[in-house]
């Protein structure tokens, strides 16, 4: 899955590709963040852009006979338009996605390709279709088969169906089906998240404007229009966060299936914030240190460990297999110590089926997970060395998962175009399992500073 930009912020033109990790690094105002919020913004209304059109015969098919068939390689196959026609059609409201002018995005694009080997259909599939009193259809798809089977419920003409209301349900199935393994559920941990930790109470006051806008429309619910009313001002990322933060009440009173599986994970991240976060029954937030009787709120409580609280929550209570964490500078606000075990964190989510993708600005994040994939080699020295220094087997990346680019000015063609021109883009770097990641981003600023210090040290008397 390729996913293109044009026009969006600071960028001319890039495209980029998911792997199990993604990372894009690069300087100040380079694009960054506008390229991760774009897709988590896709990958959020997804289902509400992206339409499987259903024929009218196809419902005039079930209700005359009572069930029908269709063959879901035939959808397949134009899996393609549908998700074009769903990118152009969640362009139109990129303004809504950065709570921005929609000037700013007039000439903005945002393309996702596909080939065959990205589309991998759901192998079953079974959903009853009702209402309160009354299962009314059913729609299933046996494990091995193309055929998704539609079936009445009821006697012919029993009960008045809406002929939409079907089509939809039928479309929702089919968009499940081909695209449910191919979009991941996003997760995501904005810049902007130590603020939402220390105002999470006043943020509730925001739910209540949310629940009174959804209370005062009266017909089909927009969630683009939502988000033109409610915390108009900020960005789809903080909005997420601010509701993450308000919920953890909630939250906290279900168990992710990582946590259930893998508890040592949470174990490793405990360490990393020296102590364990706490949600009272009324909704009271405290981090608890670690060998000390107290509780700090978060006004209290460390950046590092505000800066960490929704990354905390989301793999204690909701990660799940498939997901896609996007964290917007893990580094923030942690010592480098920490900043290293957060990579080593994030590399160990890959082999739990969570993708992870970041936008960082850290020497120390890429310099860490260059060494998880140095090491990752069947080479008795590095074996031996990785366990010296206290590696495990399941941290250890694989080169081919990452997929590393840097943000900056390159000669690129844009489309349409007969020359290239120089403009802010998404540049590949090299990942290799020998040399590790190409860093130069940071690499050019470091050996500069190791020139000008060689050159005060070494440079002689004057």
């Amino acid at each position: 899955m390729k996913i293109t930009v044009k026009n969006l912020g600071a960028i001319r033109q890039a495209q980029f590709e998911l792997g199990d990790m993604t990372i894009i690094c690069g300087g100040n105002n380079t694009g960054k963040t506008y390229a991760t919020y774009a897709l988590f913004g896709f990958l959020t209304f997804w289902r509400d852009t992206l339409k499987v059109p259903v024929a009218e015969e196809v419902v005039d098919l079930l209700l005359k006979d009572g069930s029908v068939e269709l063959d879901v390689e035939d959808y397949i196959a134009n899996a393609q338009k549908f998700v074009d026609d769903g990118c152009r059609a969640y362009t139109q409201n990129l303004s809504r996605v950065f709570a921005s002018s929609e000037k700013y995005f007039s000439e903005s694009g945002f393309l996702i390709n596909i080939s065959d080997k990205d589309i991998q259909p759901v192998t079953t599939y079974d959903r009853t279709i009702g209402t309160a009193k009354a299962s009314l259809f059913k729609i299933s798809k046996k494990e091995g088969e193309s055929e998704l089977l539609i079936s009445l419920l009821l006697d012919k003409g029993a009960v008045r169906i809406s002929r939409t209301a079907v089509a939809e349900k039928i479309s929702e199935a089919l968009e499940e089906i081909i695209f449910g393994k191919l979009f991941p559920k996003p997760f995501i941990a904005s810049a902007e998240r130590t603020g939402a930790a220390i105002f999470r109470k006043e943020l509730n006051l925001s739910r209540n404007r949310l629940l009174e806008e959804i209370g005062a429309i009266k017909t089909e619910i927009n969630p683009f229009e939502i988000l033109s009313k409610v915390y108009s001002d900020y960005a789809l990322p903080v909005k997420s966060n601010v509701d993450f933060t308000r919920q953890l009440e909630s939250l906290a009173k279900a168990e992710s299936s990582i946590a259930k599986q893998y508890p040592d994970i949470l174990t490793d991240f405990y360490d990393i914030i020296g102590g364990d976060y706490q949600v009272t029954r009324n909704d009271e937030l405290y981090y608890v240190p670690k060998g000390v009787k107290v509780k700090l709120t978060m006004d209290e409580s460390s950046s590092a460990v505000r800066s960490l609280l929704d990354i905390g929550f989301y793999l204690r209570h909701v990660a799940a297999p498939g997901d896609l964490l996007i964290v917007d500078e893990p580094e923030l606000n942690l010592h480098p110590a920490n900043q290293r075990r957060v990579a080593r964190l994030f590399s160990r989510l890959l082999k739990l089926g969570i993708k992870v993708f970041i936008t960082t600005h850290s020497d120390y994040i890429i310099k860490e997970l260059n060494t998880l994939i140095l090491l990752n080699q069947d080479k008795p020295r590095l074996q031996a060395l990785a366990e010296k220094e206290g590696y495990r087997k399941d941290e250890l990346l694989d080169f081919k998962q990452v997929r590393v680019y840097i943000a900056e000015e390159s000669l690129i063609k844009l489309d349409g175009g007969a020359r290239k021109v120089r403009c802010k883009t998404l540049v590949p770097a090299s990942v290799d399992a020998e040399t590790g990641i190409e860093a130069r981003s940071f690499d050019e600023t470091i050996e500069e500073m190791n020139r000008i210090q060689d050159e005060i040290v070494w440079g002689g008397e004057a």
